[in-house]
């Protein structure tokens, strides 16, 4: 029988965070609270969990910080992260993301709302980590264990970025609008704006050039992307 999968949730309430557990656990995933950021830093570290819930607004260190510093952690940095905010904002949302959220549910949620998000995110991942290698110009990407190299140098990229990227290296040279970026690396049945296709089409840019190499992801003026070296 394979495992459940295990989320580790990061909530200071405690009444939302045992409606979340009761309805995570309903849904068959092992399920494991702290309202502390440093100590889920530390049990992160010592066992990633498969999926990290965690809310913005939380004691000691805030939530923003807590997913930036999982995303510096080799351990951690391809673990899916989804955010709770009660900031509806678009900018707060999109600062999120920037700092390394897969996605985002706003307060107040439904808890099945939120079983189902993670249901997705996590139907979203495992794919890519099937057997199998791509490559383009200097890039090689090792999909069965999750990494990427650059010109010989490991390329830390966050779930969503390799999912991207995985996307790209299977079509180079095809130009994508980000529409179609959405339904192929989010799913059809999302909600998330167009927008946040920009946020991570920059942070896989950051990733991927960081060494000093030549940008490959072309940006086609009212089209969209594409993975071009030329």
């Amino acid at each position: 029988m394979a495992a459940r999968p295990r989320i580790l949730l990061v909530e200071d309430d405690p009444n939302l965070a045992e409606l979340v557990r009761y309805n995570l656990e309903r849904e068959d995933f092992e399920v494991e609270t702290t309202p502390d950021g440093e100590e889920a830093l530390l049990l992160a570290r010592e066992t990633p969990p498969d999926l990290v819930v965690l809310d913005w607004m939380i004691e000691s260190l805030s939530g923003i910080e807590v997913c930036r510093r999982l995303r510096r952690l080799p351990e951690t940095a391809n673990v899916p992260i989804i955010m709770l905010t009660a900031r509806v904002e678009e900018e707060d949302r999109i600062r999120g993301l920037e700092t390394g959220a897969d996605d985002y549910i706003t307060k107040p949620f439904s808890p099945r709302e939120l079983a189902a998000r993670v249901s997705a995110v996590l139907r979203r991942v495992r794919p890519a980590l099937a057997g199998g290698s791509l490559s383009y110009a200097d890039i090689e990407m090792d999909t069965a264990a999750h990494r990427v190299r650059r010109g010989g140098k490991a390329v830390p990229l966050g779930p969503t970025e390799f999912r991207l990227l995985r996307h790209f290296l299977e079509h180079p040279g095809r130009v994508f609008s980000r529409e179609r970026l959405l339904d192929a690396v989010w799913g059809q049945d999302t909600d998330i704006e167009l927008r946040t296709v920009d946020v991570h089409i920059r942070r896989l840019r950051k990733a991927i050039n960081d060494n000093g190499g030549a940008d490959v992801i072309r940006t086609v003026r009212s089209a969209g992307y594409a993975l071009d070296a030329d």
